[in-house]
């Protein structure tokens, strides 16, 4: 299946901003995390589509992924 990928902030870091890419079938969003080297405890949002999801997710093909690291500061 074919999602699109998209990452901001500190995550777009030697990667990319956003990209079409092939998983397979019944892949989690934790598994998506995973193909692109980062660590789960890393991650601060996870929308599908727009609306919030958990690292369990299950993505299907022609959704739009997009990942959001913890914000630090103060």
């Amino acid at each position: 299946m074919k999602i699109t990928v998209k990452l901001f902030a500190i995550f777009r870091n030697d990667r990319f901003k956003i990209e079409d890419r092939e998983f397979p079938n019944e892949s989690t969003v934790g598994d998506v995390l995973t193909s692109l080297g980062i660590d789960h405890p890393e991650l601060g949002v996870a929308l599908v589509n727009a609306r919030h999801v958990t690292l369990a997710t299950v993505v299907t093909d022609g959704q739009t992924l997009s990942l959001f690291p913890k914000v630090g500061g103060g």
